[in-house]
């Protein structure tokens, strides 16, 4: 293969893999995004205690697949614990769900004094993530639902608070 066509055909397959990722994050694929699963997930607490995601319907809900393992994960955490407390009084609930062994997610909720619920879901919260729209089964991953439980907003990757709070404000 001549060096012009393998320039082609490296530009062509960069440019398609630009606009397939575009399509997965276009915000008119947010109304193929289901957070019924996620919702109707029971998990348990970081005391074993499960809970049903429904609980926190009605409010405006930032729900995060992480892990303790996940650098861009631990970037947004202390972003979501401000935020949490900033805004939680006006209906703003970020729950954690956390793709990790218990004890791992018990230390550095405690070390990090996270003030929002964080469910234990381990492995098996990464095809509940997919049912709610992480096709690439990444993280971390969020979505944030209105107070009705439908999906606004979905995020790969950490989230910045400029990326976050102007979505969370029009919400509240």
């Amino acid at each position: 293969m001549n060096r012009a066509l393998q320039i082609s055909l490296f530009v062509g397959l960069t440019l398609l893999a630009g606009l397939v990722g575009y399509r997965l994050s276009a915000p008119d694929r947010l109304s193929e995004v289901d957070a019924s699963g996620v919702l109707a997930a029971t998990l348990p607490d970081l005391e074993g205690v499960p809970h049903s995601v429904s609980r926190w319907k009605g409010k405006v809900l930032v729900v995060n697949f992480w892990a303790t393992w996940c650098p861009p994960c631990l970037e947004e955490i202390p972003v979501f614990v401000r935020l949490q407390r900033e805004m939680g009084e006006r209906g703003l609930q970020f729950v954690g769900i956390a793709i990790d062994e218990r004890d791992k997610v018990v230390a550095f909720a405690r070390r990090n004094a996270i003030n929002y619920p964080i469910m234990i879901g381990q492995l098996d919260a990464i095809e509940l993530s997919k049912t709610a729209g992480n096709e690439r089964g990444g993280l971390p991953y969020t979505l944030v639902l209105d107070r009705s439980g439908r999906v606004v907003s979905q995020h790969y990757g950490a989230l910045t608070e400029q990326t976050l709070v102007p979505i969370i404000a029009e919400l509240l």
